[in-house]
Formats: C-alpha cells, structure tokens, sequence
C-alpha cells in the first residue's frame, strides 16, 4: 500500500499466476466435500483457499476466511471489480511480461521474483484512480472481525470439527479447534503430515484427502 514499487512486483506475479488460476479445476476433494455437504454430513465448509474451487466444484454454505482473488476492491472509494477483465489490461499495458512464465507459488501469484519489474505499469481505480487490490488477506492484514463472527457462530452450531488437508500452522485456522476443544466438540483432523493441534485431536488420520473423502463417501452410500 505504500510502496509504489511493491505494487510493481505484485502485478507483475499476479498477472502471470492469473493464469495458472484460471485453468486450476476442482479435484476430487472438492467434489466428495460437495456431495458430504448434500447428505448433511458437511454443514458448513470454511475455507483458507482463496481460489474459489469449492463454490466452482458446487458446495453452497462456504465461508472465504481469506476472502477470495477473483474480485478487487479500490482501497480509496471502495468500488468492485472482477479480476478477470483486468487481465486483459496488464497485458496489453505490458507486453513484455506478458510473455513471461514461472512457477506458481502457494498464493496463487507466479514465482518470477529474478526478473526486473521497474517498468511494470499497475491499475488503478477507474473511479477516483486509488490503490486496488484483490480481496484477499495479505499477509500482515487481518480477517474481517464480521467474518470471524460468522464463521465462530458456525462452530457453535455445529457437531463436530473436520479439518481437511491443513497443517494449521498459521492461528487463522487452528482457531476453529480451540473452539471446538472449548465446546467439547470432536475433533477429526485429515492431512498428510503433522499439524498444529495433533495433541486435541479426537481422532487423525493421513494419506491422500481426496482418497480418502471418496472413502467416506463409499462407506454412506
């Protein structure tokens, strides 16, 4: 928000990992949650993904904890774009990074950090030229406390906790089981690997989520 050049090196990322987004597809995860939300055994999905799969693979009650990148709001006036038409903008604005590839990172932005950005021309709001950015939670920012209230009030409501697929290294997530601990609410944990709160967890299990989901999936049907 500060730095004219941050903004360079953002864009310059988002505009060539736009377009590992937009070819990413729901997996079979996505769809085994899908079809566990419509036999009642999901109540609700919370979800730290900022991609928007889960609404694309079908699921319908789904919080965004970290908001999500396909929409953009201007920091100034407060007006929304989609994210999709700007994509358009960045490259016929910069044609020279157009061209450009890289891996993607973890945050959906393309790991071209070697490259020289100096000249990369960034957007502004087409109302009262401001700052836009994607509504994600940045690192350094917070969620929404209207969000954590919603989503709180979902764990009060619900059964149980399922974690699927999440270290719940960062507190964002880990949250919601010390929620659950505190409503003496069980606690299933699905990942391949160790997570923050092993040591609460009624029950944990590793291996392949979607394997497993299509599993479980199996055994109701």
């Amino acid at each position: 928000m500060a730095d004219h050049s941050s903004r360079q090196r953002f864009w310059s990322r988002n505009m060539v990992g736009w377009r590992f987004m937009v070819e990413a597809q729901p997996n079979d995860a996505h769809q085994a949650l899908v079809q566990l939300e419509q036999l009642g055994v999901v109540s609700c999905l919370v979800t730290q993904n900022v991609d928007g799969l889960h609404q694309r693979a079908g699921s319908r009650n789904v919080i965004d904890l970290h908001g999500r990148v396909d929409t953009l709001s201007c920091m100034t006036c407060g007006i929304q774009y989609p994210r999709a038409p700007l994509q358009l903008w960045l490259e016929n604005h910069n044609p020279e990074y157009a061209l450009l590839a890289g891996g993607i990172a973890p945050d959906g932005d393309a790991d071209i950090d070697h490259l020289d950005y100096s000249t990369m021309k960034i957007p502004h709001c087409q109302h009262c030229r401001g700052i836009i950015k994607p509504n994600a939670v940045f690192y350094g920012d917070s969620i929404p406390k209207q969000r954590v209230m919603q989503a709180e009030q979902t764990m009060q409501s619900a059964a149980g906790l399922l974690v699927v697929g999440s270290s719940l290294m960062t507190y964002s997530g880990y949250r919601f089981c010390l929620w659950a601990q505190r409503q003496g609410k069980p606690i299933l944990l699905l990942n391949d690997g160790k997570t923050r709160a092993d040591e609460m967890a009624t029950a944990r299990m590793g291996g392949s989520c979607s394997t497993v989901l299509q599993s479980w999936l199996g055994d109701l049907g």
